[in-house]
């Protein structure tokens, strides 16, 4: 009897074995079309951006703690116009306060969450080679910069930068300076790249799956950059035809936002009239309101990543995790008019969108439940990525919790315009998103670069941004609630019912002067160890994800061979397995 002739075994894929050709620098660091690259373009621009918002806060709190004092050192450097004397004009204030907003959501956290951590992350998380769309994801990059560098720019016109808030209410921001105009174009810019970012990203991860990767195999980042592009399709575009509008106000006479028989300084506008300011806080909040989860998002799915790799144990209630945040996205669109109630609505308007306020909270206590009990019976390793995720839990409940009576008509009337939104906004966004964002940057740090960040400054950057994070904005919440308004450029100083806690003031800028200094070991941490840091193997946090199959740091096409994936994302601990951790991508 013959034996049968032995079958060849069948050849893996090779993910990049069609050559390509060598790129010069400039395209290949620059004007690059490789997801890695593109993704760190993001994260370390959104990095400087964030540290120049950070920056006008810190003069903003100088006003706020020593109402016209003399800024020392830098008040003379900034010129006369803007602080005669090294004393600041309310004017300035107004600027700084518009651009920090506009700076440190749209130059910085959305940037760094999505265009960074997205564009480097998700690809690799879903065993592709890049994303869909690699010239479209080069264009969106450099949409953003131009965006920013615009916005930026105004600060050297005639005038100043933008003075209408990040929001830019009308008519107010219709009539300010030019800064306002380069505000708008900017915007428009901004608007452009996060569009072509979000059909990238959608068609990325729906078509460029690897092979049994199926949807409820995704990693919970995946889910949230899912979800996050969605918001941005369908929620930019009417902010960027609001933009446009405004931009025609302002520059070509037309009113679609500025009412007729506007007085403004005793004289009557010539305009045609017939616009309503209304309609541009409509179509602001709702992208704004979409916006909050955009930026939140990302991060809960880092941190979710986080616990689940230092717990040793997969997330609890995955499936619930997923249709939460589904729900929740869906839910963001119909939430918008709980930031206008100042603005007289209906009774029936109202009751409406207080409802649907209280029942889009669920979706996040749900979500944030589940990463608490991630933690119980957990083996916790807790290194500097692990502490920077555990305190989001806490931060972000502060900032969702708070937020609960101002999505109630009866209680928003007397807090929207005083501190307490700010510290709310505040402690979702700073010791929330940004300590998720801190806690990726030190976990996929390896990953990137092939080395480690150090632990002991990043355990000095953690602990000193947690205390002072508090010290800046719980005061915040005892403002808000004693009235004082957060327009004030005095903080409160020509007020006599403000007096006992103007104090207040002095602690929240001694603790923003702080956290900066802290962040001084971050910073140093960062670049040292891009050369100098601990090498570590392809591998070093033993995780399951499909993004450990790759070379650290990855080279062109991501992967040697193709991956596959042969399970679930968080096959940790599994009971009878050699070792605590099963890889999607081993079979």
């Amino acid at each position: 009897m013959t034996e049968p002739a032995a079958v060849a075994a069948p050849k893996p894929h090779i993910a990049h074995e069609v050559p390509h050709e060598a790129l010069g620098f400039w395209r290949k660091y620059v004007f690059s079309t490789d997801h890695k690259v593109i993704g760190i373009q993001y994260a370390i621009t959104g990095l400087l951006f964030l540290l120049f918002g950070f920056s006008l806060m810190m003069l903003m709190r100088w006003q706020l703690a020593y109402p016209g004092a003399a800024l020392p050192l830098l008040g003379r450097l900034l010129g006369e116009a803007r602080m005669p004397g090294g004393t600041m004009l309310p004017e300035f204030y107004n600027e700084l306060g518009a651009m920090h907003g506009t700076i440190m959501v749209f130059l910085g956290v959305v940037p760094l969450a999505v265009g960074g951590f997205g564009n480097f992350v998700v690809p690799l998380q879903i065993g592709a080679q890049d994303m869909a769309f690699p010239r479209l994801n080069m264009a969106s990059y450099w949409s953003f910069f131009l965006g920013g560098v615009t916005m930026l720019a105004s600060f050297l016109v005639p005038g100043g930068a933008a003075q209408g808030g990040w929001t830019s209410y009308t008519p107010l921001s219709v009539l300010a300076g030019t800064g306002q105009t380069m505000w708008l174009i900017g915007m428009i810019f901004l608007i452009t790249s996060s569009l072509l970012g979000a059909i990238n990203f959608i068609t990325t991860i729906i078509q460029l799956r690897a092979k049994g990767l199926t949807f409820l195999r995704f990693p919970f980042f995946v889910w949230t950059q899912f979800v996050t592009a969605f918001l941005l399709l369908l929620a930019f575009p009417p902010l960027e035809a609001a933009a446009v509008m405004q931009l025609m106000d302002r520059v070509a006479g037309t009113s679609f936002f500025l009412p007729s028989g506007l007085v403004v300084s005793g004289q009557v506008v010539a305009v045609a009239g017939g616009g309503n300011p209304l309609l541009w806080q409509h179509l602001f909040w709702f992208l704004a309101h979409p916006e909050v989860y955009v930026l939140i998002l990302p991060g809960m799915g880092i941190v979710a990543e986080i616990i689940a790799n230092n717990t040793r144990k997969p997330l609890w209630g995955y499936r619930s995790m997923v249709y939460s945040l589904v729900f929740l996205g869906f839910m963001s669109f119909i939430v918008w008019a709980h930031h206008m109630f100042m603005t007289g609505m209906g009774t029936a308007m109202a009751a409406f969108f207080q409802t649907t306020t209280m029942i889009i909270s669920i979706p996040s206590v749900v979500i944030l439940t589940a990463l608490i009990i991630s933690l119980w019976g957990g083996s916790i390793r807790f290194n500097t990525p692990m502490l920077f995720a555990v305190a989001f839990l806490p931060m972000f409940g502060i900032g969702g919790l708070t937020g609960l009576p101002l999505g109630l008509n009866v209680a928003d009337i007397p807090l929207h315009d005083t501190y307490y939104v700010i510290a709310h906004f505040h402690y979702v966004v700073a010791p929330g998103t940004i300590f998720a964002l801190f806690a990726g940057i030190y976990y996929w740090f390896p990953k990137a670069t092939g080395r480690k960040m150090n632990e002991t400054l990043g355990k000095i950057h953690f602990f000193g941004s947690l205390v002072c994070m508090n010290v800046v904005f719980m005061p915040m919440f005892l403002m808000g609630l004693a009235g004082v308004s957060r327009r004030l450029f005095d903080g409160g100083a020509s007020y006599a019912f403000a007096q006992p806690v103007l104090h207040l003031n002095v602690v929240s800028s001694w603790g923003a002067w702080t956290l900066a200094i802290f962040q001084i070991p971050f910073i140093f941490n960062f670049f040292w160890s891009i050369w100098k840091g601990e090498q570590t193997d392809g591998n070093p946090w033993q995780a399951t994800t499909i993004e450990w199959a790759a070379p650290s740091p990855p080279p062109h096409g991501n992967f040697p061979v193709a991956p596959e994936a042969y399970r679930g994302p968080y096959e940790y601990s599994v009971p009878g397995a050699a070792k605590d951790f099963l890889p999607q991508y081993e079979a």
